[in-house]
């Protein structure tokens, strides 16, 4: 019952930082059609108000109505932590760090292309990530079925230091986080009544619930690292991980609420997977059109299917489209 619940406590947040993440990606869409050139020295009056409200909005918005949707309805305590370290073998962790990551990229293109300077621009926007769940893990420190997760808290900072150290130190992402998901079958009829309690029941919800499906990726820009070289622009390598045998948070073994029934499924491996493959940077292939610099910068975010290299549970094989 705790696993389950805590699960779709996550799965809210997950929701949320989706309903944020569309709303960055439709300004800063809207922003980076309006603007050709970044210019660190022209700041547009009506641009940078208009981030300003946008982002105070979404950012006010969003935590009340996630208060009144979710923690309101369950009992408050004074503050604590709670150690969730050892669940979804870390997935989780990684998705958080993510979206830390993903949100603050939106959001620093925002300031820039509103002409604020690149340091407050790096900084406003890097932290935008970090600054958000911050507030959710604060209201979780003070809900009695959840607490401070100092994990979630440190992959949210990592997730900003990875964008705001390469804006510093490059003044581009050299190494981009990204992701994927392929959807997951469960035909026997045990798990795929767990998982869809679990994980939903349409494409959508799993997107977002279901680890064993998701893949996060570090893709290197090669010829960033290598500027003599005549490698393409665009050609990256993409070391990536996830997970499988995922049916709990910790352990694949569960009670169900309605029967009573206990069941141990244990002879199911829980195993990390590694994987190597090819990656495109689509922001470095050459375009004069302004929606599909809008259309490649979001896309961006996502890992482009290729053929991809597997480690896992002590095997090592090849993939011929991974999503």
């Amino acid at each position: 019952m705790i696993t389950i619940s805590i699960n779709r406590r996550k799965n809210s947040i997950k929701a949320v930082f989706f309903i944020l993440l569309t709303t960055l990606i439709t300004t800063s869409s809207n922003i980076y059609g309006q603007v050709d050139s970044i210019s660190y020295h022209h700041t547009n009056k009506n641009l940078l108000k208009k981030v300003a409200i946008v982002n105070a909005s979404i950012y006010g918005g969003s935590m009340i109505g996630l208060y009144s949707a979710w923690y309101k309805d369950y009992p408050q305590s004074n503050f604590h932590t709670f150690d969730d370290n050892e669940e979804w073998l870390q997935i989780d962790k990684i998705g958080h760090a993510y979206s830390s990551y993903t949100m603050g990229r939106f959001s620093i293109e925002m300031w820039r292309k509103a002409g604020l300077s690149r340091k407050k621009s790096i900084w406003i926007g890097g932290l935008t990530g970090t600054t958000y769940q911050t507030v959710i893990e604060t209201l979780d420190g003070f809900s009695s079925e959840w607490g401070w997760s100092w994990g979630d808290m440190g992959s949210n900072v990592l997730g900003s230091g990875l964008l705001i150290s390469q804006e510093l130190l490059w003044n581009e992402q050299r190494i981009q986080f990204k992701t994927s998901f392929h959807e997951k079958n469960y035909d026997e009829p045990i798990i795929n009544s767990r998982t869809q309690k679990l994980f939903g029941n349409n494409i959508a919800e799993r997107s977002l619930k279901d680890y064993n499906g998701q893949t996060y990726w570090l893709s290197f820009n090669l010829s960033s690292f290598l500027p003599k070289s005549k490698l393409p622009k665009w050609l990256m390598i993409a070391v990536g991980t996830g997970a499988e045998g995922l049916l709990g948070a910790r352990e694949n073994i569960w009670t169900d609420k309605n029967t009573g029934i206990t069941y141990d499924r244990t002879n199911i491996p829980r195993f990390r997977q590694w994987y190597l493959a090819p990656d495109i940077d689509l922001t470095k292939i050459p375009t004069k059109k302004k929606w599909l610099k809008t259309t490649f910068f979001v896309l961006n975010s996502l890992k482009f299917p290729t053929p991809s290299l597997e480690y896992s549970n002590g095997n090592i094989k090849w993939n011929w489209l991974h999503f």
